[in-house]
């Protein structure tokens, strides 16, 4: 990476501050490029799901890490809700999509409960063997009363296909059909999943994150205050391939103590990230003390009060150049962690040297998120998100003090304790958006002239510019 101009250097910049300028290239197709990070987690796209109690949860985690990204699992979840989650995730097909399944006596209002938990828009109905037997969509309930069971409005014209048929045969039967979702069988009869469209499409495109067992990748954030060695033995013992030690502020003895206790008992072999920071020096203890992956980021947040209570942190874009630089320097990598609005923005945190970007908020208003859908009075769908140091969170992460502690605690939010994410059209799940940041990512690596993530970062030429100059850059969709 370089600027434009170099006294640019001196300058802390977010990303809105920057553009790249396009280069000579001789890279003719987007499919020609690789986005695998090279950080050693085995992500195939630099997408990492931040560890936010409304974000990530297992439909999150499945999704995204079968799309070739990694989801971090909050350090509120217990740790019997983590290991539900982790071996729910490692037994997921890398290609057949998870079904909302019912019994065909079930209510309509049960379906309707649950058809929103997944970006399909179908509830499969079964019978006493498992076997497919009807289909169940939101317009099956218009003028039925709710407590009707679902065999009595669903569609019962199913067609299935088997788990050996080929996915452009797959594509062709919804085609041809005209079906939003085909069910697919194993040789018993039983479901075993459903395909889309869009789906069969993005297996070809994408390419799942997987371990060398070829199970989809977890992974688990650790707070510095816990019983470290425990909690990493149980979730090593899990399978788990990431460990995230995760604390607010990062630049502190009490962090660089429990990355090194922590590599201490993993071994070399473990994938230990740590943060957040937004310092060289910073990093270099991170890395020094055992991580391999530092996370950089600390305000940029949508749902963060941190600057505007303490004015701490660092514009994102010099904070991932800074660090990077830093890490790369020992043979380490960063997460650039918060601030991505556009796809644009994991961009510019590729070029600043980040091996991947972290999404929180983005993520909330998908059917994949954690938390549970809602309407408006308006019929709009929201899902409720909050920040991780927001008194909302505080209160959950010490539900085992006593309520005079939990008081004092909630003093000192750094954090929005309620916010509604609706659905947006053309995002409503999380696979849209990787669909529009992976398409940005690649088409840049073309404009760059770059096969590989690293030589964006290598090729990359920052300019600087004013508000106005980002102004400029963004669509109208109405005359001006």
């Amino acid at each position: 990476m370089k600027f434009l101009h170099h006294e640019d250097y001196s300058r802390e910049l977010t990303y809105e501050d920057v553009f790249l300028v396009p280069q000579q290239s001789d890279v003719v197709s987007r499919m020609d490029v690789s986005i695998a990070p090279v950080d050693g987690t085995g992500m195939t796209v630099p997408v990492v799901v931040a560890n936010m109690n409304a974000v990530a949860g297992r439909r999150m985690a499945e999704t995204v890490t079968r799309r070739g990204g990694l989801v971090i699992l909050p350090q509120d979840m217990s740790m019997e809700q983590i290991e539900r989650t982790v071996r729910y995730v490692k037994s997921r097909h890398h290609v057949l999509e998870t079904a909302v399944v019912l019994d065909e006596q079930e209510t309509i209002q049960k379906a309707l409960n649950l058809l929103h938990k997944r970006a399909h828009g179908a509830v499969v109905a079964v019978d006493s063997q498992q076997r497919p037997v009807g289909m169940f969509m939101e317009k099956d309930a218009r003028d039925r009363d709710r407590w009707n069971a679902l065999a009595e409005v669903m569609s019962k014209d199913v067609v299935t296909m088997t788990d050996q048929a080929d996915p452009a045969v797959l594509f062709d039967v919804i085609r041809d059909r005209r079906i939003p979702v085909l069910p697919v069988i194993g040789h018993d009869g039983s479901l075993m999943g459903v395909v889309t469209e869009k789906g069969l499409v993005r297996s070809s495109i994408y390419q799942p994150a997987v371990n060398q067992k070829g199970e989809l990748l977890t992974a688990v954030a650790v707070g510095i205050n816990a019983d470290i060695e425990n909690r990493l033995e149980r979730l090593q013992a899990l399978g788990v391939d990431v460990f995230v030690l995760d604390t607010a502020h990062g630049a502190q003895q009490k962090m660089f103590d429990a990355v090194r206790r922590a590599r201490a008992f993993l071994g070399d072999r473990a994938i230990v990230a740590a943060g957040n920071i937004v310092d060289a020096d910073a990093t270099r203890m991170c890395v020094e003390a055992g991580a391999n992956i530092v996370k950089v980021g600390v305000g940029p947040g949508a749902m963060c009060t941190t600057r505007m209570m303490t004015g701490m942190g660092r514009p994102q874009f010099s904070a991932v150049a800074s660090c990077a630089a830093a890490a790369r320097e020992m043979g380490a990598h960063v997460w650039a962690d918060g601030g991505v609005r556009h796809p644009r923005d994991v961009v510019m945190a590729v070029a600043a040297g980040a091996s991947a970007a972290f999404f929180g908020s983005w993520m909330a208003g998908t059917y994949e998120s954690a938390a549970d859908m809602q309407r408006d009075m308006d019929g709009r769908l929201f899902k409720d998100n909050f920040g991780m140091a927001s008194a909302r969170a505080v209160n959950n992460r010490t539900r085992q003090d006593d309520a005079f502690k939990q008081a004092r605690k909630q003093f000192f939010e750094e954090g929005i304790s309620h916010s509604r994410m609706y659905l947006k059209e053309g995002e409503e799940s999380v696979e849209d958006i990787l669909d529009k940041i992976t398409a940005g990512v690649r088409s840049a690596c073309t404009y760059a002239g770059a096969r590989t993530l690293e030589e964006l970062h290598e090729r990359a030429v920052i300019g600087v510019q004013t508000p106005a100059g980002f102004k400029e850059g963004r669509p109208l969709n109405t005359r001006w």
